[in-house]
């Protein structure tokens, strides 16, 4: 779809793109290591993961939209990299609390970046739509 002479643009500098590529290798490789049980290799991507992602949550964060996306995204990170971490330290099945395991505690994260995004999407977003509706009139 084209957009239209009205529609407004996003663009990002090349740099960040970067960046955002740069973020999406080191996530990758925390996931094969996980999923092919490198412990040393996913450990170490963890950091770099985050960083970026928390470098990319700091530079979006006067666009509402990418506030919100990208705060999920460190959110689904951080839940991701304890998961994983639980699993190779073999806590993940270890009782915490009535029935909740370490993993369990990984759904804190999770559900904290859905949060973030039903507040977006219901309240902040429909307000967006509405100021922009009165500016128009």
């Amino acid at each position: 779809m084209q957009p239209t002479a009205t529609e407004p643009t996003y663009a990002i500098p090349a740099s960040f793109r970067r960046m955002e590529n740069l973020h999406i290798v080191f996530w990758l490789l925390k996931d094969v290591s996980w999923c092919m049980l490198w412990k040393p290799l996913g450990l170490s991507m963890v950091v770099p993961t985050l960083a970026i992602a928390v470098i990319i949550f700091w530079r979006t964060r006067h666009l509402k939209s990418e506030l919100a996306h990208n705060l999920a995204i460190l959110l689904w990170i951080t839940a991701n990299s304890y998961w994983m971490i639980s699993e190779f330290f073999h806590f993940d099945n270890v009782l915490v609390w009535r029935g909740v395991t370490g993993k369990h505690l990984s759904l804190l994260p999770f559900t904290a970046g859905l949060l973030v995004l039903a507040y977006y999407y219901l309240v902040q977003k429909p307000r967006e739509a509405q100021q922009e509706q009165v500016a128009t009139l």
